[in-house]
């Protein structure tokens, strides 16, 4: 039946529950069969492991007919199509090459247009460029009709205008801090909340609002605080507002990670896979996420399938600091799953290749789990030499202060040299003991160096 049906299932495997969830309520089907099909389309939807198949005994053209009706559906509410429409009229405007039935369109659209857009600021610009246009062919009634827009809307475009370039200064601080756990963020919180409740702004202000929040609640461990915000968001694209797959698929990837934060585990993996179940350019990034959190869970064999399946995005990525992500948790995979001999060759090739990327993004990462290869197979020598090269010491006593910070380098150095009869037993389990308890009790960190200890045992014997 898969075959016989193979489009119609590819098609449905890659929507997602919001998206089915707005069809379901916004359907006026009245045939038996069709709204059969839609209701395991949205059953099929909403799940991660398991799939009931499609009755093959429908007619195929009503398969047929289903899916053209999603398609039409999802992409009229979509705010991305809606973006690379207003980018092509734009140029067909500039060019002078804009034909009837694209004019008709966008006129329409002013007439139509309710407050505040997604894409509110494009919309505007484009109308600015279709003025002039207008206005030196005498076009005299159209360009009433855009000038009155364009002066309605003035104020709403200068204050969104303002908006989109302050959250670009904030941005600063907030990446600076969650990526290299320094600097300071909260400050911004109640501006960023103020942005994104007012409803007044535009779509794109306000989501970009709430990405940054998420960041900052993240970095300060405000998870309910945003835990609010994303119900709401939640609703809003169940009623198809606001939504493209790309914002509905990142809100799966940041609410996994607010599940994962909260140790609500099994519902983190379940925004996870959801997060990674299309293709876009945040895919890597998604499938990092997930992959982490499944080897922190040791479910190591779901990890290594989802990795080898991302190996492609991996291999043409640009974005050097989800590649380098990308490669720490591969090897972790194949040594949780016993393919030592694999881990230290690829890592070692990985690092001969790309060592200047790994040093300048996530070295304390990469070096963690390669020594770990190194020591699982036996060669502490080596390690020990890959430490001295790589000034791996110095480089963890200068972020041992930050936030985070997990001793997993000296730790490793410490076992490589007891391994090799430079450390008695007693100096090294010394020295082992002091580091887990330096870590604040029922801590994050404490927790995760807990599990890194636990993947030391094989070598403590």
């Amino acid at each position: 039946m898969r075959d016989r049906l193979r489009k119609f299932t590819a098609f449905t495997e890659r929507l997602l529950p919001h998206e089915t969830a707005y069809l379901m309520g916004h359907h006026q089907l009245e045939d038996a069969d069709r709204i059969a099909i839609l209701e395991r389309v949205e059953r099929n939807s909403r799940e991660v492991s398991s799939f009931l198949p499609y009755d093959e005994s429908i007619d195929k053209r009503k398969y047929h007919h289903l899916r053209h009706w999603m398609e039409k559906k999802l992409a009229a509410i979509d705010v991305d199509e809606r973006h690379a429409w207003l980018l092509r009229l734009e140029r067909l405007i500039v060019t002078d090459a804009i034909d009837q039935e694209d004019e008709r369109q966008l006129l329409r659209a002013i007439r139509h247009y309710e407050h505040p857009g997604f894409y509110f600021m494009k919309f505007y610009e484009v109308l600015g460029h279709y003025r002039h246009f207008l206005q030196i062919r005498m076009r005299y009634r159209d360009h009433a009709t855009v000038h009155d827009f364009l002066m309605t809307y003035a104020d709403h475009y200068a204050r969104s205008k303002e908006g989109y370039d302050r959250l670009h200064a904030v941005t600063q601080d907030v990446v600076e801090q969650y990526a290299r756990r320094g600097g300071e963020s909260w400050q911004w919180a109640e501006s960023l909340e103020q942005v994104f409740l007012d409803g007044d702004m535009d779509g794109l202000n306000r989501y970009l609002a709430l990405v940054r929040l998420t960041f900052v609640s993240f970095n300060h461990r405000e998870y309910d605080r945003i835990l609010v915000h994303f119900d709401r968001i939640d609703r809003a694209f169940r009623d198809g507002r606001n939504y493209s797959p790309r914002l509905l698929t990142n809100y799966y990837g940041n609410r996994m990670l607010l599940h994962a934060y909260r140790r609500e585990y099994e519902r983190a993996i379940y925004y996870g896979w959801l997060s990674v179940r299309s293709l876009n350019y945040d895919h890597l990034f998604y499938v990092n996420n997930l992959a982490s959190l499944l080897l922190r869970l040791d479910r190591e064999t779901e990890a290594l399938e989802l990795l080898q399946g991302a190996k492609q995005a991996a291999k043409t990525t640009v974005n050097s600091y989800n590649r380098i992500g990308y490669t720490a948790f591969y090897l972790e995979a194949l040594l949780k799953t016993g393919r030592l001999e694999q881990a230290e060759s690829y890592g070692e090739s990985y690092l001969r290749a790309y060592r200047k990327e790994i040093l300048r993004y996530r070295w304390h990462l990469f070096f963690t789990v390669y020594l770990l290869a190194l020591l699982r197979r036996g060669q502490p020598t080596r390690a020990l030499k890959v430490i001295r090269q790589f000034k791996l010491l110095d480089r963890d006593a200068a972020a041992a202060n930050k936030p985070g910070y997990l001793p997993t380098i000296p730790t490793l150095a410490e076992l490589a040299r007891w391994r090799e009869g430079l450390l008695t037993d007693k100096e090294f389990h010394a020295s082992f003991r002091k580091r887990l308890h330096s870590l604040p009790e029922a801590s994050e960190e404490r927790e995760r160096f807990a599990a890194f200890c636990r993947d030391l045992e094989p070598l403590l014997q």
